[in-house]
């Protein structure tokens, strides 16, 4: 059993400014997606200049905050938010959601292709291989902030979290850097390398992504207000249950397509 290692959450405060280690999480997620995004964009030798990734990742910004956003409110909180809609607007309050992100993210790409004319499987391939490096730091974040822990466990790397009680749980938001974000990267980054057909990183991603977070959720414990749905089905599993499907069903339909274009 291991205790939550003691690290503020809070790197620097001055005055009412306080820089925070999620939020830093997030600022080297995007910084590291703009140059990631930069090389696979010459390595594939697809049309996209610095600034058109600067400026999608600007659009990507405002899809995972607001989609974010109103994911959590949606799938997860709905019934509270419908009673208060004016708080939907106090982020800062803490409340994201992963698969709202994703469709804001979707929503960021399709408005920037149809502005700049540029292919939406090209760019969608991009975005999509530089998501885990977002998911793999919001995760440790996550971590540092001793929040989404993971079920009650006897595992010797158990972790005893404040607030969750005296009992070693599995760190659950671990499990999830390691395979949405590490193993996730390098499977994206192998697809590019070997220059997958156009739209099949997009959906290896969702399948990837989905299987992951399915299996993660069995050592994570379900939101306290909504517990298990569904028998024993998590909030998170139900989610990525659609992503499974759309992300075979969209793998099997780009490499059609792409074998096809061949002919």
């Amino acid at each position: 059993m291991l205790d939550l290692p003691q690290i503020d959450p809070v790197i620097i405060k001055v005055g009412p400014l306080a820089i925070r280690w999620y939020g830093l999480m997030y600022l080297l997620g995007f910084v590291g997606s703009f140059f990631y995004m930069q090389y696979l964009a010459r390595l594939r030798k697809f049309a996209l200049s610095s600034d058109d990734v600067s400026d999608l990742i600007f659009y990507g910004v405002f899809g995972v905050i607001l989609g974010g956003r109103f994911g959590y409110c949606l799938f997860y909180n709905f019934k509270y938010y419908s009673r208060a809609p004016l708080e939907i607007l106090y982020v800062w309050q803490g409340g994201m959601s992963f698969h709202g992100g994703l469709l804001g993210v979707c929503c960021a790409v399709v408005l920037f292709c149809y502005r700049r004319q540029k292919s939406i499987l090209e760019l969608g391939d991009l975005a999509a291989a530089a998501a885990p490096i977002g998911l793999g730091f919001g995760r440790i974040g996550n971590f540092i902030n001793g929040e989404l822990w993971g079920r009650v466990t006897d595992v010797p790397w158990g972790i005893v979290f404040p607030g969750a009680g005296p009992l070693p749980r599995h760190p659950s938001q671990l499990y999830e850097a390691l395979l949405e974000g590490i193993v996730l990267f390098l499977l994206l980054w192998f697809a590019h390398k070997k220059s997958i057909w156009r739209g099949g990183v997009i959906f290896l991603f969702l399948t990837g992504y989905g299987l992951s977070r399915t299996v993660v959720e069995l050592f994570r414990q379900p939101d306290e207000h909504l517990g298990f749905l569904w028998g024993n089905f998590t909030m998170g599993q139900l989610l990525s249950t659609p992503m499974i499907v759309i992300g075979l069903l969209g793998l099997f339909w780009t490499y059609r397509r792409s074998t096809h274009d061949a002919d």
